[in-house]
């Protein structure tokens, strides 16, 4: 065979390392790239501070709980969808999940019911978006946007805008422990990130996912459930919101409904950056992974260096340009 034909593949007369720089292995590794020039530049300028473990272990922690959420994320906006309300479903659950009575219950039971009920706030927010968005036909940035605006205002009314003190000590003794090392909340994530990638690449349910954000009629006439599917996306982005306020009462021993502000916006940067299409059809988990880590040692290198808050601002809003621009590029010249 010649170098030619070897090189031919489904009409494609790229070379095969082009064509493998052109598609997910070369967004990948422009991140990785991307990570690692941010790594060198921390350990440039904040030395040994900035390259101990303590400090790589804080900066995964600081991207766990933002990095639960992407990943629920990854899948609404695979979907073709977007969720708004993420941010301040996380807030309510760690309002709800620390109310004197569910506390109080969890004294007398276990810890583990602070745990059901902030899956269970986060699962039904989730499934009301799904309802209202799938079945009432509503636009989901207006239908999330609502649960945004509901959500914290409920969290403000059962708080009555204080701060609530987790008391149960067996949820902070199991939550703020560690396994060989590393904290609890980064091997909640870990468990995360390999479940959705598990979920969106190997399963039924990933498959339809795509093939619903690439082209929602096409998948209708191809047998699937749309509307139900759609549901369920929706209810997986809940339920990732709640693991994120499990993992957010750890490391604050409070719930508040000023928890999760602008985390949506944290976490739609993180997915975009990381390679998933924001008009559907394509995602990736480990890219939305490389995105949260990318943003994460951002944060951290600006913080080891006393830097402005707004210049990093600045940064993150370039950076979020940049890739939307490269999104573009690609889009194009697949449809090409």
């Amino acid at each position: 065979m010649s170098t030619h034909a070897a090189d031919v593949h489904d009409g494609d007369t790229r070379p095969v390392l082009s064509r493998m720089l052109g598609g997910s292995a070369g967004r990948s590794l422009g991140l990785v790239i991307a990570l690692v020039a941010l790594f060198i530049v921390g350990t440039i300028t904040a030395g040994d501070r900035f390259a101990s473990f303590d400090n790589i272990l804080t900066i995964i922690r600081f991207a766990s709980i933002i990095g639960v959420i992407s990943i629920g994320m990854t899948f609404v906006i695979t979907a073709g969808g977007i969720d708004l309300s993420v941010g301040s479903v996380m807030g309510l659950a760690t309002v709800v999940s620390t109310l004197s009575w569910v506390q109080n219950f969890a004294s007398s039971s276990s810890w583990i019911v602070m745990v059901v009920v902030a899956l269970a706030v986060g699962g039904a927010a989730g499934l009301i978006n799904g309802i209202v968005i799938a079945y009432g036909n509503v636009v989901a940035f207006i239908a999330t946007l609502a649960m945004l605006v509901a959500s914290r205002g409920l969290a403000e009314v059962l708080a009555n805008r204080t701060t609530q003190i987790v008391n149960e000590p067996g949820f902070l003794g199991a939550m703020r422990g560690e396994l060989i090392g590393v904290p609890i909340l980064i091997w909640i994530f870990v468990l995360v990130v390999i479940a959705g990638w598990f979920l969106l690449n190997r399963t039924t349910f990933g498959r339809r996912t795509v093939a619903i954000g690439g082209n929602l009629e096409a998948a209708r006439l191809a047998g699937i459930k749309v509307k139900r599917h759609l549901m369920y996306v929706y209810i997986l982005a809940g339920l990732t919101s709640g693991i994120a306020a499990v993992m957010m009462l750890a490391r604050t021993t409070a719930g508040t409904s000023t928890h999760g502000t602008l985390y949506e916006l944290d976490a739609i940067a993180a997915v975009v950056v990381g390679g998933t299409l924001l008009i559907g059809g394509r995602g990736t988990i480990m890219g939305t992974v490389l995105g949260v880590l990318i943003f994460s040692t951002l944060t951290n290198v600006f913080t080891q260096n006393n830097l402005s808050t707004s210049v990093q601002a600045i940064a993150k809003g370039a950076i979020i340009v940049v890739a939307v621009m490269l999104q573009q590029r690609f889009a194009n010249r697949s449809r090409k």
